[in-house]
């Protein structure tokens, strides 16, 4: 659901409800229905009347909050906080207990990444393969033996300042499973420059494969010239979990950030947008200062195809493969005597009430008139109507009669039941 309104984020609904139209006109590669119905599910977020909402009433002094539906799309910078939350939550449960986690990014050299924009259909889901086949392949050097190492692999395209940029943040064991003896062999070392040549390898020899032209062929000699140390992959040094109670949530702005967050834009005047970052090169707050339809551009250039996942699971983190290695990952630890206990942090994913209450100290749900606990009075939907409406039911005499009676608004009727939500498309 949503909350009220920010500055920032009524600046970001006004620069798309004033310029799409514009925009797509001068941009048609982003004038179809799918980039349409994401922006304009983006605008209506937080308008009850497009949205729907859920109503709250005190049952003591019949003081009602109404509170929005959200849009849940992947490109609205509100809803996106939420995304973080929930992702944080879900990969906190994927992270086996006693393995060591590292966080490593895999880049893309800037003169390649013109030919991933106008193929991200083609090269995006293969970028995200090869990153684990490249990783496999490194920690079965380092190792001298075949390992079966656990990826969570999350796709990134935009760089700090909105431009595109895609590269791969994954969180990976620092070692794998030796599936001939059933033990588990930890990696202390990890030799990057082995890891930087092999990395280019793979990704070079993607694109030459995916795509068979004369000028991608071009582009794949030049690059082996041009990098002859290989391309740069990120890894993180140490444990990171010993340095932070929840790899996961230590993670989550770097992998499943949004192109801008709300507090970064600055202003909006007369067809220009300003906004900051900081910068990877210079390590200081730089402040940009572009046109609209550039504005846009960066923003919607990082709308993923439909369907698209953009967090994958490999090796001994997938999904099928997980319960069934859990049990022989512990058992392989526990004779190395490595198995830390309380390193990974189970983070439950968070309700509309507690998010509320996190940001703001308020309880929403507490009637600010009586201090009595509101109830669901009204659940309403644009597509499907009324939901839910308490009302009707009282006025159905629907609740039984020795239950406590109360007094609102000068009516008298009996306290409904509490409801417990569960309803997909509510926060």
């Amino acid at each position: 659901m949503a909350s009220e309104q920010t500055p920032g984020w009524n600046l970001f609904k006004q620069i798309f409800a004033d310029h799409w139209e514009g925009f797509k006109k001068a941009h048609s590669r982003y004038d179809n229905f799918y980039y349409d119905s994401l922006v304009n599910r983006m605008i209506s977020c937080g308008n009850p009347d497009q949205m729907g909402f859920i109503e709250y009433r005190c049952m003591g002094c019949g003081e009602s909050l109404k509170v929005s539906m959200s849009c849940k799309c992947s490109f609205c910078l509100r809803c996106a906080k939420v995304y973080v939350d929930d992702w944080v939550g879900q990969i906190s449960q994927m992270l086996h207990e006693g393995v060591v986690y590292r966080h490593i990014v895999l880049t893309v050299p800037e003169v390649c990444r013109m030919t991933f924009f106008n193929n991200s259909k083609d090269l995006l889901g293969e970028f995200m393969k090869i990153g684990t086949l490249c990783l496999d392949d490194f920690f079965c050097c380092v190792g001298k033996k075949k390992l079966k190492g656990g990826y969570v692999v999350v796709l990134q395209t935009h760089g700090r300042n909105g431009e595109y940029n895609p590269h791969l943040h994954i969180i990976a064991t620092s070692g794998g499973l030796d599936e001939e003896t059933n033990k588990w062999v930890n990696l202390d070392y990890l030799p990057y420059r082995l890891l930087h040549k092999k990395w280019q390898w793979y990704l070079l020899e993607m694109l030459r494969e995916k795509l068979d032209t004369n000028e991608v062929e071009k582009l794949v000699d030049y690059c082996y010239k041009q990098y002859p140390k290989g391309f740069v992959a990120n890894v993180q040094k140490g444990d990171v979990p010993a340095r932070c109670r929840s790899l996961a949530k230590y993670l989550a702005k770097y992998v499943v950030s949004p192109p801008i967050s709300l507090k970064r834009i600055d202003a909006y005047d007369e067809g220009k947008v300003t906004y900051h970052y900081r910068s990877h090169k210079t390590d200081k707050t730089e402040t940009e200062t572009v046109d609209v339809y550039t504005f846009i551009g960066r923003m919607v250039q990082h709308i993923l195809p439909k369907g698209f996942k953009r967090i994958r699971y490999y090796g001994v983190q997938a999904t099928k493969t997980f319960e069934k290695v859990k049990d022989i990952i512990r058992k392989a630890l526990s004779t190395l005597k490595k198995l830390v206990f309380g390193a990974i942090q189970i983070i439950a994913t968070k309700t509309y009430r507690e998010r509320c209450l996190e940001g703001s100290g308020k309880d929403p749900l507490i009637c600010s008139r009586c201090g009595n606990e509101m109830d669901v009075f009204v659940i309403w939907h644009p597509k499907y109507g009324y939901i839910y409406d308490e009302f009707e039911k009282i006025k159905r005499g629907d609740y039984d009669e020795k239950e406590e009676e109360y007094s609102l608004g000068g009516a008298v009727w009996q306290t409904p039941q509490r409801i417990q939500l569960s309803l997909p498309g509510v926060w």
